[in-house]
């Protein structure tokens, strides 16, 4: 059973744009790292590697689980491709306000008003603003879009550097799939990132009984309602959303073989890792209102996405403990098999998040311990690498209530 399915449908309806957001933190715990161990430029093709080798498998997964996938593989329409997008650790919710219009099956477009990744690094510089805005979303657009179907191009109406400075939308897209374009082809990783456990994992069936929406069939939508959707479906998005996370983090290992010995593999992975562990366990804590108590730091590791869904990370609950045993996210060599015995720091920065008292201890094996959060007399001190995640917007950034209206066709 899914550990998310002990929440209510409330909760649910708040953890899931929470951990798409939190998925988009992970470029930010990782790449500051990549910038200084091989510069700007290779951090650039690091990033594109990542979502590139990622996006098109989760893609498919989040369309087959809510039951909008095209009647032919490869063969899906603009209103798919715009799905995928609103479900998406690439385009969390208002943070990155993607605004969409359909002209046609095959004709449509999308700006963004608000882009939270564009507000990150635009006081960095125009050199930094090009590197993201076009370096990158030229070819991961593409790569995105090619889940749906490989005649599918995004190009830019206009995007930053803003002109005038605080331009309003920050960017323009068309997005138009023609018979005519050549098919686009998903880089080398991709291969290799399909054949992962996470990749292939199976997962609980929604319940179409369940009260609520069981699946994203019908009207693309301006913002999605997650509370309109039933317990079942939200269980089954948040596990989803999780494993778009493992697979990035798949992607961004195999780009960084490519690159690095074996110790600045590790340095980096670890350096992500912790970064990543406090400012998701920061957001959950927050969405959840989990008690600043022993207990609910339990919860909150028992619920953090580096150790779910519960079919790839095996965890159970005893006797006020976290236990860990061998399962598909160690045959991956996911974020999971980093931590053991020798080294728990994202475990201790996740509950820190709660109280700078809290800490973690693991006995056991490497692929097989048991973590308990214990109190410390002195707090301890953030660690460098959450403290790096969290200048950026997305640490503070609020959600907003929104009516869910369909978009209808133009003309």
């Amino acid at each position: 059973m899914s550990n998310y399915a002990t929440l209510t449908r409330e909760q649910l309806a708040a953890l899931v744009p929470e951990l798409l957001l939190v998925g988009q933190m992970i470029d930010r715990s990782g790449m500051a790292w990549c910038i200084s161990e091989f510069g700007r430029e290779e951090m650039l093709q690091i990033a594109i590697e990542e979502w590139a080798a990622a996006s098109p498998i989760y893609t498919r997964r989040m369309q087959a689980a809510l039951a909008y996938e095209p009647a032919e593989p490869g063969k899906g329409d603009i209103v798919t491709i715009f799905k995928g997008l609103q479900l998406d650790i690439g385009a969390p919710p208002q943070f990155l306000d993607f605004r969409f219009t359909v002209d046609d099956p095959w004709h449509g477009g999308f700006s963004l008003p608000f882009c939270g990744a564009l507000a990150d690094v635009e006081g960095m510089g125009d050199a930094y603003v090009k590197g993201m805005c076009h370096t990158i979303e030229d070819p991961t657009f593409d790569a995105t879009a090619v889940a749906t179907n490989p005649k599918a191009q995004v190009r830019p109406v206009h995007r930053p550097p803003r002109v005038p400075a605080g331009r309003v939308p920050v960017c323009s897209w068309t997005v138009i799939i023609d018979e005519s374009y050549p098919d686009a082809v998903g880089i080398p990783a991709l291969a290799v990132n399909e054949r992962s456990r996470a990749a292939t994992l199976e997962l609980e069936p929604i319940d179409a009984t369940d009260e609520g929406v069981s699946d994203y069939r019908g009207p693309l939508l301006a913002d999605l309602d997650f509370a309109a959707f039933s317990h079942s479906a939200l269980v089954r998005i948040a596990d989803e959303v999780c494993l778009q996370m493992a697979l990035l983090d798949r992607a961004f290992v195999l780009a960084l073989k490519a690159r690095a010995d074996t110790e600045q593999l590790l340095r980096l992975r670890r350096k992500q890792l912790t970064g990543f562990a406090g400012i998701a366990a920061m957001r959950v804590a927050r969405a959840l209102d989990l008690p600043a108590t022993p207990e609910g730091a339990l919860e909150l590791l028992r619920l953090h996405p580096m150790l779910n869904p519960a079919a790839y990370v095996r965890t159970r609950g005893e006797a006020g403990t976290l236990a860990v045993s061998p399962g598909p996210a160690h045959e991956d060599a996911a974020w999971v098999s980093l931590i053991g015995p020798d080294w728990a720091v994202p475990l201790a920065a996740a509950v820190r998040e709660l109280d700078p008292h809290f800490d973690v201890t693991v006995t056991g094996a490497d692929d097989e311990w048991v973590a308990r959060v214990v109190v410390r007399d002195e707090e301890t001190k953030e660690t460098d690498e959450v403290a790096v995640t969290k200048i950026s917007l997305g640490a503070g950034f609020a959600f907003e209530k929104r009516r869910s209206l369909p978009l209808l066709v133009n003309g």
